[in-house]
């Protein structure tokens, strides 16, 4: 058995937009519950969850960091989440393995796109959240005020449970709704309160919120409400079942207030949370499917039933390696023990087990169904695996994956950097799996992907931090193609003579345009033996190796067609090697009429915008040569579908941003190519030529 009994674990995310103050509450609910001995702050740099150089440097949660702490009896796993779009796909992974979640609204902007993203994620995963207004003690802060721009950005239902005592910089404390008292907090961060009648000023609007309160509560279950509709009240332990009931079924979201840097109503806030989220038993049970019959299984939160878990986070630690972070589903995990891993069919090897506190850890001998703890060193686990019993194996789905939206090229800075590059990008990706990496097969560019500008910038900062590696961030190179239109015959003719054995090699050929899309074809039309059959596959290997290198402008050329039909040889002199010469010539001559043009990658792209920004980003792709396919609505904003030229969407993501004051989402596909409008095509050739006498000039 472990420390805790399962019905006394909560497991919760924190969550919101960047900004709201996460890091900060996390941190006071880890200084109220005795974990950690000083106030950190997120603006020092000195906060405990964030703890990596970049997110000091930045002063924002760029990976999701997990605590741990214990309050009245309870254990809780606290994950202190990211909400800035380029590292939200993090938070994503995160909600699939936790059971419930808190919610910040600030008190000053409100709720903004990435809160209506994350919040639509756990509706998804179907998690129970409380919601707390943020920020209480700053400027214009507003407490009913957000509840509302809750319920119309977020289409929740709030039901306020306490209302601040005095705003902006009068803000000292709260009122319970739910027990009807005053908590009168110390202004030094300590946290401290003290308990007192509700202030005369605040009885009407406390008596007012304390009925919409009870009415709430009351449709909770049908019990409840008969037991209300009869006597037009409700029991202190009644108000709070039905709290309890409503907040685990969603069918609204109970509102706290605090000021997270002054160490307001925090104390509250973990009450609420051992009062109203849900321990591992209130979740239904988890379902997987057998990995090799696929018949659906399922698992309760048990100490009895088989061991299995998921895994939704890994790190690495330049000290000790590898770290993978999972949730047990059921059944319990010793250390120094073997697990399967039932995702890759590979048995693993359990060491010591770890619980998170920040950047430490903490070690421990057991854990059981609806802990979240860490191992280090395991050799083929990732992030989304699943870890079982190997008698009873089962596989659960993990998060499905953002799709990355901005692709750069990076540059290693030396030869040392180079050597290294491959096994740090793998490493980088375990840690990061939206990032994707791929050498260009056409542009010989390595090309990395992920979720926006910062997030690139930072996985170059930790290239080099944890590996040592050094790159720039470059723009990539568009994969231009060329082909042609028109036709032509020509004649390929090699013929050297100098002292002893000469070379020769003559052919005709026919040059003509393929499908789009259908590549290169070669047909062999020689009759009567006018070139013997085992030159013939120089001329094609000869015409292959000069299209890389294309005519206008140096790209490969693609969809066309070479018929070879006459041509001449010489007995002595002629070789496989005159006629590949050969082949080479009589290309370059019939490009030089087949009127070469050249092709651009065109994508699809899907932009979710506000429904204010919509106009101006129609406009936009206009103006960057798109077409709109397509708009469908939702929820206060709208889905653009389009098809754009990649050149002109290389680097999209900060011009939404700025368009849509970081309210647009996007993602991008490779569609087809298209060919390129002569006057662009003039501008695109000449800047080829130059860079290609650049690099012959610097060789």
């Amino acid at each position: 058995m472990g420390q805790f009994e399962t019905s006394k674990i909560r497991n919760l995310g924190i969550i919101a937009h960047g900004g709201a103050g996460k890091t900060s509450l996390a941190e006071a609910m880890l200084f109220d519950t005795g974990m950690i001995d000083r106030l950190g702050r997120v603006d020092d740099g000195t906060a405990t969850m964030d703890f990596e150089p970049e997110e000091i440097k930045r002063k924002i949660s760029i990976t999701s960091a997990l605590d741990h702490c214990e309050w009245k009896g309870h254990s809780l796993h606290i994950v202190d989440t990211p909400g800035y779009g380029n590292f939200i796909a993090d938070t994503r992974a995160c909600l699939r393995a936790l059971d419930g979640a808190v919610i910040i609204l600030s008190a000053i902007s409100g709720v903004k796109a990435q809160t209506e993203e994350i919040w639509a994620w756990a509706n998804e995963f179907e998690i129970p959240r409380i919601a707390i207004v943020n920020k209480l003690d700053r400027e214009r802060a507003g407490f009913l005020r957000a509840i509302d721009d809750m319920e119309k950005s977020l289409g929740a239902r709030g039901v306020a449970i306490q209302m601040p005592i005095g705003l902006e910089a009068d803000f000292k404390g709260i009122i319970d709704l739910v027990r009807m008292k005053a908590y009168f907090y110390a202004t030094n961060g300590s946290g401290k309160f003290s308990e007192g009648a509700i202030p005369a000023e605040y009885a009407d609007e406390a008596t007012r919120l304390h009925e919409q309160l009870v009415e709430t509560a009351a449709e909770a279950y049908d019990a409840l409400t008969e037991k209300y509709l009869e006597s037009g009240e409700l029991t202190e332990e009644e108000i709070m079942d039905g709290l309890r009931v409503g907040t685990m079924r969603n069918t609204f979201t109970a509102v706290l207030c605090c000021a997270a840097t002054a160490n307001i109503g925090v104390a509250h806030l973990l009450d609420a949370v051992c009062d109203y989220l849900p321990s591992p038993l209130d979740r239904t049970r988890a379902v997987g499917i057998h990995p090799k019959t696929e018949e659906i299984i399922e698992r309760g939160p048990s100490e009895t039933e088989p061991f299995s878990a998921l895994v939704f986070k890994t790190t690495s630690d330049p000290y000790t390696g590898k770290i993978t972070i999972f949730r047990i589903y059921s059944g319990v995990l010793n250390s120094d023990s073997t697990i399967f891993n039932s995702t890759k069919a590979v048995e693993e090897r359990i060491g010591q087990i770890y619980e998170l506190e920040g950047k430490k850890q903490r070690a421990i001998k057991q854990a059981v169904a609806g802990d979240i703890v860490a191992v280090a060193k395991l050799k083929e686990t990732v992030t989304g695996d699943t870890l079982c019993d190997s008698i009873k194996p089962i596989i659960y789905e993990p998060a499905k994956q953002l799709l990355p939206v901005i692709s750069y090229a990076i540059e290693p800075k030396t030869k040392a950097d180079e050597d290294k590059i491959h096994s740090a990008l793998h490493r980088m990706i375990e840690e990061e799996p939206t990032l994707e990496s791929h050498r260009d097969s056409q542009t010989k560019e390595f090309i990395i992907s992920g979720m926006g500008q910062v997030h690139l910038e930072v996985i170059v900062e930790k290239l080099k931090r944890k590996f040592g590696v050094d790159v720039i961030l470059k723009t990539p190179k568009v994969p231009y193609f060329e082909t042609i239109r028109g036709s032509a015959k020509v004649q390929g003719k090699y013929k050297k003579q100098s002292g002893g054995r000469g070379q020769y090699g003559d052919c005709w050929i026919e040059m003509s345009p393929n499908g789009r899309g259908e590549g290169y074809v070669f047909e062999d039309k020689v009759v009567g033996g006018v070139i013997p059959r085992q030159y013939i596959p120089a001329v094609d290997k000869g015409i292959q190796e000069a299209c890389l290198d294309g005519f206008l402008a140096g790209f490969p050329v693609v969809d066309f067609k070479v018929a070879l039909y006459d041509g001449s040889f010489h007995t002595v002199d002629s070789s496989e090697m005159a006629f590949k010469v050969a082949g080479s010539m009589a290309f370059k001559k019939a490009m030089e009429i087949c009127k070469p043009v050249l092709l651009e990658p065109i994508v699809t792209m899907k932009i979710t915008v506000p429904d204010e920004n919509m106009g101006d980003v129609i406009g936009d792709l206009n103006a960057r040569r798109g077409k709109v396919v397509g708009v469908e609505p939702k929820a206060n904003s709208q889905i653009i579908r389009a098809v754009v030229p990649m050149s002109e969407v290389l680097v999209y993501s900060n011009d939404l941003k700025s368009m849509t004051s970081d309210r647009g989402l996007f993602s991008t596909e490779f569609s087809h190519y298209e060919e390129v409008p002569s006057h662009l095509a003039q501008k695109v050739i000449a800047e080829a030529q130059a860079s290609h006498k650049d690099s012959h000039s610097g060789h």
